[in-house]
Parts: structure tokens; C-alpha cells; sequence
């Protein structure tokens, strides 16, 4: 995005900074005190959350964020990019909550799976529709 002459904001800990963990060439560097504040701040200035391979943080800020959505808290896309296969038994696992009654059927539109880069603008440009009453049916 930087090279391509886009904007690009970070949102970090200040504890990160002080190991050095944070990109230097940013537009803008926004400094919380706390991971949670962080997540919460990424999610009020999202237009939508867009998870690529990654480790156990981004496997928890995507949870985070579909619970979220079920609860009717964050009602904008989420898009899963399953490069290489990465997300596959995480998709089965999320698959296998709604077959087993974990979560409704309808709860399966709170994500897209793509499986390139490339598809995620595609994604973006057409989000499946989500409701923002789904605090109603978020309950089993």
C-alpha cells in the first residue's frame, strides 16, 4: 500500500514500540496502552476487517471480531483471505459450530472466504448483506 502511494495507520501498544515491533514508514502511528484498546480502536475505524495468514493474534482478533458480529456489534464485512489453504481447519471448525447447532445457519454470512489477495477487493466491493438486528437471533 505505502509503495503504491496509499495511506497506511497503525494502531499498536506503546509496550510494541519500545521493542521496536512497529513499522516506521507509516502515515500515521496511533499509540494505545492495551491490546484490547487496540482491537477496539481497529474495529471503530474499520470499514471492514480482512484477515490474512497470520499467527495466534490474528486467530483471535478474527474471533473476536465474528463474535462481535454475531452479536450485532460490528456489522461490516469480514473477510477471510485462505491463502495456500492457511484457514481451512478453522473454516471446518467454524463450519462444524454451525452443523453441530453451536451457531444458526444464517450465522455462516457473518464471514466470506476468498482465496487470494486478489479476490479480497472483490469481496469488499460486494459484502454479503448482514443484519444489524442480529443481537435478535444471536442466541441459539
Amino acid at each position: 500500500m505505502i509503495a503504491a502511494g496509499g495511506e497506511v495507520t497503525g494502531i499498536m501498544p506503546r509496550f510494541m514500540t519500545e521493542v521496536e515491533w512497529n513499522h516506521t514508514g507509516l502515515t500515521e502511528m496511533i499509540l494505545v496502552e492495551s491490546m484490547h484498546e487496540r482491537k477496539e480502536k481497529m474495529a471503530h475505524m474499520a470499514d471492514a476487517v480482512v484477515a490474512l495468514p497470520g499467527g495466534c493474534g490474528t486467530l483471535e482478533e478474527l474471533l473476536e471480531v465474528i463474535t462481535w458480529k454475531r452479536l450485532g456489534m460490528f456489522p461490516k464485512p469480514i473477510i477471510i483471505c485462505n491463502t495456500d489453504g492457511y484457514f481451512d481447519p478453522l473454516i471446518e471448525m467454524l463450519n462444524r459450530s454451525v452443523d453441530e447447532n453451536f451457531m444458526r445457519e444464517e450465522h455462516r454470512l457473518m464471514w466470506q472466504v476468498v482465496d487470494t489477495p486478489a479476490q479480497v477487493i472483490h469481496a469488499l466491493n460486494n459484502p454479503v448483506k448482514w443484519d444489524e438486528n442480529a443481537r435478535n437471533f444471536a442466541a441459539l
